[in-house]
């Protein structure tokens, strides 16, 4: 994998000063996703940076999953992530779970409580919430936080050992409750939750919080440079106090970006579960989520997807990024990579009455009129063809100049016809045309006589291999958030997905799983990896030709 550094950004010259400085020998990266669904475009710009900062200082990058809610994790996301990860590119120095430290968080929660900083609190969740107080008024002292090391250590013991039901209990952190940072108001450490987990099985009962968990897992991997989105500043002064007061040996720091998001694009974990409950789309691998998984099945490729998050770049700005702009990477990735063909989605058969019946000619094509070293490839032609229903008109506006009676064309890389005659059923619709051909201009023979002002696409009608074509739109229809009392669900699209059934051309039968072209006039596809079947390829739209995108230089 080629991948040039990323651009000058504040988080990569805080590393060059540490190197420099000898405060860090080597740099240590993580990337630390909950297995509680599947990864979204967000989570590949954190891959991105987390991966290449530490490969361009020649340092290390864990993929560690912060597993401590066993009542929405599951191994098929462990999994999809490690398949998500590589795919981009990218290979994991460690692979840890927090569950492998449950141990070690138990004990220093212990060295909390002797040294009188952890307390186990009876109040219920909403009791807690109510004594927290809010952003001008300081939170009040639960009645149990002047237990003693003792009995904390004893209820904390036999919150372990299982005697308590779910809720009931949990371990508190004892710092301050007038704190202008709410976060560090006496925050939640351990809650019970008695729930086999899919790493540890049935072991524990009691699990620790993301906040006290994530920087103690960071101390044991040796991480340096704990890079997060901006939502999580407000938790650093709880990140430090956490690793200062359990006594860690090694001190990593945490840094914050912006995190990316995308206009009209729900990124939400939790709304996009509820996309693929409700079934408005057919799983997280949907072509029209924005998980890593279902731009892999629509047909992005790993580049374009690091393309787009280094062009993005990495600041402290939360601003949202046209999709467009990753439209454009993938078209500039295909481009010279994808082989050009003919695909006529909307068919409307021709049959061109002066061709002889009964014969095929093999006609020369450029695979990539861009890239000559893709080659040539030989398509049929003959009496009857296949053209886009688009590409014919009865009663044609004014300068439009393809097929209409009496007007003549170029077929791609084959031969001028002329309507003569419309044929219709007892509704009226247009079911077939009948044209002439002139023999005298075959593509490449260098005819110099009269032209046309129009060129479309066909198949042959004898040999092309049925298709299934799935257009999309965006998923949710605008950016703004839903009424109140609304439900996002109402912003979804139900125009998303459109599919026609249509047809390629024959040396298309053999068309594999991701394989990708550019369908003349049409726009980039990509071979649908679950609904193809040999001889009848389904292909998902990745994006149409022409964006009016344009990268900054």
């Amino acid at each position: 994998m080629e991948n040039k550094p990323a651009a000058s950004n504040f988080i990569k010259n805080i590393v060059i000063d540490d190197l420099k400085s000898g405060k860090v020998d080597q740099i240590v990266t993580r990337f630390p996703p909950e297995p509680n669904g599947y990864l979204h475009i967000g989570h590949a710009k954190s891959i991105w940076l987390n991966f290449e900062l530490a490969d361009e200082f020649r340092g290390k990058t864990n993929l560690r999953f912060d597993d401590t809610n066993p009542l929405k994790e599951d191994t098929e996301f462990v999994q999809a992530i490690k398949e998500d990860v590589r795919w981009l590119g990218f290979e994991w120095d460690g692979l840890f779970f927090a569950s492998d430290y449950f141990e070690e968080m138990y004990n220093r929660a212990i060295l909390l409580i002797k040294k009188g900083k952890a307390y186990v609190d009876d109040s219920t969740a909403d009791q807690i919430r109510e004594m927290r107080g809010t952003l001008t008024e300081p939170g009040q002292n639960s009645p149990y936080r002047d237990r003693s090391p003792e009995e904390n250590l004893d209820l904390f013991a036999r919150m372990r050992a299982g005697e308590f039901p779910d809720g009931s209990k949990v371990l508190r952190a004892k710092i301050d409750m007038s704190s202008p940072n709410i976060n560090m108001r006496d925050p939640v450490l351990y809650r019970i939750v008695h729930a086999t987990h899919h790493n540890t099985g049935d072991q524990w009962c009691i699990y620790p919080m993301y906040a006290y968990a994530h920087p103690l897992e960071d101390a044991i991997e040796g991480v340096t440079h704990s890079i997060c989105t901006l939502e999580f500043e407000d938790q650093r002064p709880l990140y430090d106090w956490v690793v200062a007061e359990c006594e860690m040996e090694h001190v990593p720091h945490q840094y914050e970006f912006g995190r990316l998001s995308l206009l009209n694009t729900v990124t939400s974990k939790r709304k996009l579960k509820l996309l693929v409950d409700e079934g408005f789309v057919d799983g997280w691998d949907d072509p029209r989520m924005p998980t890593i998984s279902g731009l892999r099945r629509r047909g992005f490729t790993p580049k374009s997807i690091r393309d787009f998050c280094r062009e993005t770049g990495v600041s402290r700005g939360t601003g949202a990024v046209d999709p467009k702009m990753l439209d454009h990477y993938i078209r500039e990735d295909l481009k010279l990579a994808a082989p050009r063909t003919m695909a006529v989605l909307r068919p409307l058969k021709v049959v061109i009455t002066n061709y002889p019946e009964g014969q095929t000619e093999m006609l020369e094509a450029e695979n990539n009129t861009e890239n000559p070293e893709m080659g040539v490839r030989q398509i049929p032609f003959s009496r009857e063809i296949y053209i886009e229903q688009d590409d014919f008109m009865e009663n044609p506006p004014s300068k439009y100049f393809r097929l209409f009676p009496g007007n003549e064309v170029r077929l791609k890389n084959a031969y001028f016809i002329r309507c003569n005659d419309v044929i219709k059923d007892a509704d009226g619709n247009v079911v077939e045309l009948h044209c002439t051909y002139d023999p005298e201009t075959k593509s490449g023979s260098g005819f110099t006589g009269r032209k046309v002002k129009g060129t479309i696409h066909w198949v042959d009608a004898s040999q092309a291999i049925p298709a299934e074509f799935r257009l999309y739109e965006p998923l949710i229809l605008d950016e703004e958030e839903e009424e109140e009392g609304g439900s996002f669900l109402d912003r979804v699209n139900p125009n998303s997905l459109e599919i026609v059934q249509g047809f390629v051309e024959p040396n298309m039968k053999d068309a594999e799983p991701h394989d990708k072209f550019q369908f003349f006039r049409h726009g980039y596809f990509n071979v649908d990896p679950k609904y193809s079947s040999p001889g009848k390829p389904v292909f998902n739209l990745i994006v149409s030709l022409k964006s009016s995108f344009e990268v900054k230089k």
